[in-house]
Formats: structure tokens, sequence, C-alpha cells
């Protein structure tokens, strides 16, 4: 899985959902929902005591995809790194820009995505070779912290996670402002509605989402 191949299927998207389950087939069928929705990029959050038994388990069932690319994010640790690498991982994500963490990810040869909320962590994440960043907390920093890094460092990709909502009017503020691409968690995954069985709700939150990022990026 080449770090190319992510980046342009994260940016012909330009939406990667993020999501945890502490519940096996709960989250298979999030995921069938998912990519029936039309999503090629996913990202499973390393937040639960069982995390880890989930992504192998999914990592597995997802292989019935060969053309999903399936991540894990909230990484803190080398160790947490390595063990979700043998585990499949296709990517790396953060909640900040870690050193060791880069530089373990750079010399497997595995994307790595930070957190950062300064300019200068956004700095130091590309001069450590990260392709893509993440903004975060988007909810905090704000679309008008996207155009200030872009105004300064206009050939970084940047993803906005956090405070990212499947609206049109939250959508437009994001790519308006620049970002590459969003990541989008609470506001896309409705946890008593998937526990319930009902997933249309999720997929019709993805289909507009990926509908209004495109008309966006045509100027609709």
């Amino acid at each position: 899985m080449t770090e190319q191949h992510i980046l342009d299927q994260v940016g012909q998207a330009g939406l990667v959902p993020l999501f945890t389950h502490k519940d096996l087939e709960v989250a298979k069928k999030t995921i069938d929902a998912a990519y029936e929705a039309g999503i090629r990029v996913f990202e499973y959050t390393n937040r639960l005591p069982n995390s880890f038994e989930i992504f192998k388990s999914l990592k597995v069932y997802a292989e019935k995809y060969d053309d999903l690319i399936f991540g894990i994010g909230t990484i803190f640790t080398v160790k947490e790194a390595e063990k979700y690498l043998l585990a499949g991982a296709d990517f790396i994500i953060s909640p900040a820009m870690i050193q060791d963490v880069a530089q373990y990810c750079f010399q497997k040869g595995v994307t790595y995505i930070p957190g950062c909320a300064t300019v200068t962590e956004v700095y130091q994440a590309v001069r450590s070779g990260s392709s893509l960043v993440k903004v975060f907390p988007g909810n905090v920093l704000g679309p008008g912290f996207v155009k200030a890094v872009l105004s300064v460092l206009p050939e970084v990709k940047l993803m906005a996670t956090g405070g990212v909502s499947p609206t049109e009017e939250n959508l437009r503020s994001w790519f308006d402002a620049g970002v590459f691409c969003v990541g989008m968690g609470s506001q896309l995954f409705d946890t008593k509605e998937l526990e319930s069985g009902n997933f249309d709700g999720l997929k019709t939150r993805i289909t507009n989402s990926l509908n209004i990022i495109q008309n966006i990026r045509k100027g609709a």
C-alpha cells in the first residue's frame, strides 16, 4: 500500500470516517455500510480497552473489499504502532506530532499522519516526512487556522478532524479554507442508531457528505 495510493484515494473522496466500537458485529456492519456508501479509506480509532482485538478481526473481515484502505488512529507510542502494523494497518494517525512514532513509520515505509495545532508543528511534521497532516482539534482551531497555515505553507495537505459535521455549511467552511480532506467521527456515526441495527442513516450521511464535497470542489 503506497503512500501515493493512499493520498490519491483520500483526496478523491475528501472524507475519512473515524470510528470505534467495542462490539465486533456492530463494527463489521458499520464497515459494510460505509463501503456501500462509497468509502474507500477508513480509520478505526484506538480508544477502547479491546480496540486491538476488534481491529485485528475487522482487518481480516475487511479484506473482502480489495480496494478498502484500513488504518488505525489515536496512536501515541512506537509499541502501539508496531503491533497495529503487524495486524495489517495501512496507515497510522496520531492526535499529536510524535517524533519517535513518525521516525518508526517512515523507516517502515508506512504513511504517518500526525495531529498538529500550530504552524510550528505542521512545519515539523512536513520536515519529518508527513505528506498529510491532521489539523486537530478542528473545533478549537477552526477553518481560519487552515487558511493561516496554507498562507505560509501552501504545499501542505491538511485534514481537518474534530468539529467537522455532515452539513453543507460546515463542509464548505473547511474546503473553502483549503483542506485536502476531512475526518469525521461522532457527527457521522450515531451509536444508538447503529446498535439498533439501523444503518440507513449512516449510509445517507456518508453519501450526502461525499456529494457535498464533490459539489464544493466543482464550484457548485
